[in-house]
């Protein structure tokens, strides 16, 4: 028997990234996301339902790859990039889903969601232009780009 297969590796929670202003966009994005989801699912439209929690998978999953660092472990995505196409396309679907759900509202549920997704299209983008100005594409993942040098 070797000696490696009794240790046991711990997962680190990152503290810190709930803190910034991306894990808090995250977390507003999770509340947001969660409260169409019981709006839609109070008036019972089942497309409405599969698009909330579809993307309430998504970023949980998104979530909880920064919130345990697992992004650093799995290189062989780059996760920034993946986050940033899920954002743009999060945005262009839920202003398209936010404008059905206000303009064929029959029930003041049906209204309030489509305002939580307009709400959650504004977090999306903000997401994604955050994301989008951090990234850089000609430097190695670890480097950092320093004031100077831009």
């Amino acid at each position: 028997m070797s000696a490696d297969q009794g240790t046991v590796t711990s997962m680190d929670v990152d503290v810190a990234f709930l803190k910034s202003k991306r894990g808090i966009l995250k977390a507003a994005e999770m509340v947001t996301l969660f409260a169409a989801f019981v709006d839609f699912t109070v008036v019972s439209t089942p497309k409405y339902i599969t698009a909330t929690v579809l993307e309430l998978l998504i970023t949980s999953l998104l979530l909880s790859l920064y919130l345990f660092k697992l992004n650093k472990r799995l290189t062989f995505f780059f996760w920034p990039l993946v986050d940033v196409f899920n954002s743009v396309f999060a945005v262009f679907y839920f202003l398209v889903l936010s404008l059905l759900a206000m303009i064929t509202h029959t029930v003041t549920g049906m209204l309030v969601g489509g305002i939580f997704t307009l709400v959650l299209a504004a977090l999306f983008s903000a997401d994604g232009y955050i994301l989008f100005r951090n990234i850089t594409f000609n430097q190695p993942r670890g480097e950092t780009q320093s004031p100077n040098n831009q």
